[in-house]
């Protein structure tokens, strides 16, 4: 098992990419925080991963906020006594539309979720890899970090922050033994924001239209996003930092 023993907090686990993370991690040895404002959703994940052998706790937290971080930490270390891994994964989009027809409101919340919960999770987290000597963040970010798409420029430029986050933090502490990575997925239909990026509902000449930008000829899947987030967090990484590995069949090529 890749992750055996490691304590891993996986944020905004309900659905979507998490969900895949937090399962994968769980069946490859790890003891599995489960983190999402949808307390219905995050129990059913967490008790799925018991049913199939792991080992999973929900933690209702708003990792936007300083108290939501200051009670995930609390409760992960009350659960299993220490913290090895967080995955960044909890996230937030305006729906597509014109950058002039975003609301402050809107604006503001999609920085919160999708910034100020890394910046949140490395003020609360870094302390304890210290003490331990080490740990690791995976960061998801987006291939709208890095070849933005029209119509979502606020959502655009947060997780372009997310990406230089995660190559800052890397480098800032490496000598705490801190590995920082991110991931960028490529648009996926199989995520509870999908509607709000495509600006509708996804009919099939819109997912179309998606699907003709990756020249590999598909979109992602939650399961392409856990298979890197798995390496990133694994030893098999040990050595890899800084990095911000896309999933997109070549989209940013």
């Amino acid at each position: 098992m890749r992750l055996k023993n490691k304590v891993a907090v996986v944020t905004g686990a309900a659905s979507g990419f998490g969900k895949s993370i937090a399962a994968l991690y769980a069946a490859e040895g790890a003891k599995v925080i489960v983190d999402d404002i949808n307390a219905e959703g995050g129990k059913l994940v967490a008790e799925e991963i018991r049913k199939a052998g792991g080992s999973a706790q929900f933690v209702l937290a708003d990792v936007a906020t300083d108290a939501g971080w200051t009670a995930l930490v609390a409760s992960t270390k009350q659960h299993y006594g220490r913290v090895d891994i967080v995955v960044n994964n909890a996230g937030w989009t305006h729906r597509n539309k014109p950058f002039m027809d975003v609301t402050e409101a809107e604006f503001d919340h999609v920085y919160a979720t999708n910034v100020k919960s890394i910046y949140l999770s490395a003020r609360h987290v870094l302390p304890v890899f210290r003490a331990q000597g080490g740990g690791c963040f995976v960061n998801i970010a987006s291939t709208a970090g890095v070849r933005p798409r029209p119509g979502l420029t606020v959502y655009n430029s947060s997780k372009g922050a997310v990406i230089l986050l995660s190559k800052s933090m890397a480098a800032e502490f490496g000598p705490d033994q801190v590995r920082v990575n991110c991931v960028n997925p490529v648009f996926c239909p199989e995520t509870g924001l999908s509607t709000e990026f495509a600006g509708g509902p996804l009919t099939p000449e819109l997912v179309g239209k998606f699907r003709a930008t990756v020249p590999l000829g598909r979109l992602s899947t939650p399961q392409d996003i856990a298979n890197a987030a798995l390496f990133l967090a694994s030893e098999e990484a040990a050595f890899v930092s800084g990095v911000c590995l896309e999933v997109d069949g070549a989209r940013c090529c």
